[in-house]
C-alpha cells in the first residue's frame, strides 16, 4: 500500500509562484515514477508532469518552461515548482504513482490563481 500526501497549495496572484510537495510512504520511493496531475472545475483530470527514478522529466505543453518537477529520494518527496502562474492553472493538483497493478493518488491540494 502506497500513501501519498500533498501540500503547498493556496491562493496566489497571476504571475506568482507556488511549490507543491508530495510525500510518499509504504513502498520503495526511489524506484517509483512520480506524476503530477490537475483537475479544474468541470474538466477532466489532466497530466502535468512526471519524473522517473533517474531524474528524467516530462511536462505537458501548457506548463513547459513554467513548472519544474523534482524529487528528493532521501525525503521520499516529489516537488512541483510552479512559476509565472496563470488563472488557467487554477485546479486541484494531485500526486500520482503506479505500482503495478495499482494506481495511487493523493488527496489533492487546491491551487487558485487570481487575475
Amino acid at each position: 500500500q502506497v500513501q501519498l500526501v500533498e501540500s503547498g497549495g493556496g491562493l496566489v496572484q497571476a504571475g506568482g509562484s507556488l511549490r507543491l510537495s508530495c510525500v510518499a510512504s509504504g513502498t520503495i520511493f526511489s524506484s517509483l515514477v512520480m506524476d503530477w496531475y490537475r483537475q479544474a472545475p468541470g474538466k477532466q483530470r489532466e497530466f502535468v508532469a512526471t519524473i522517473i527514478s533517474s531524474g528524467m522529466t516530462n511536462y505537458a505543453d501548457s506548463v513547459k518552461g513554467r513548472f519544474t518537477v523534482s524529487r528528493d529520494n532521501a525525503k521520499r518527496t516529489v516537488y512541483l515548482q510552479m512559476n509565472t502562474l496563470k488563472p488557467e492553472d487554477t485546479a486541484v493538483y494531485y500526486c500520482h504513482c503506479r505500482k503495478v497493478p495499482y494506481d495511487y493518488w493523493g488527496q489533492g491540494t487546491q491551487v487558485t490563481v487570481s487575475s
